[in-house]
């Protein structure tokens, strides 16, 4: 099972419907550019912009679209949610989070 092609694929789709659930009805939108960075839930929450990316990886990194995302949108927090236990943070970037970690967040926002 860990093997298969379509594992990230459905671990994004799992996260991506437990996010509303979890948070109730609120503003949530995809975001990709031409360009071709992206960004996985853009959640908007009264004046707060929170990004959300989604990552099938024992330990996530930095990447450059991550970067772009957080300037162009003007976020102020982006979240990499993992199927990891532990939170820790993605230099001056981004919080890497469990998936429990981050709807207990969310969800008092």
């Amino acid at each position: 099972m860990l093997g298969h092609p379509k594992r990230g694929a459905s671990w994004e789709g799992f996260v991506v419907e437990q996010i509303p659930a979890c948070c109730g009805d609120r503003d949530a939108y995809f975001y990709a550019t031409q360009s071709g960075t992206e960004l996985d839930l853009l959640l908007l929450r009264g004046s707060r912009r929170i990004g959300i990316e989604i990552k099938f990886s024992d330990a996530p990194r930095s990447t450059r679209s991550m970067q772009v995302v957080r300037e162009d949108l003007k976020l102020d927090q982006l979240i990499v949610i993992y199927p990891g236990a532990h939170s820790y943070p993605l230099g001056e970037i981004a919080s890497v989070m469990s998936l429990s970690s981050a709807l207990e967040i969310l969800s008092a926002l």
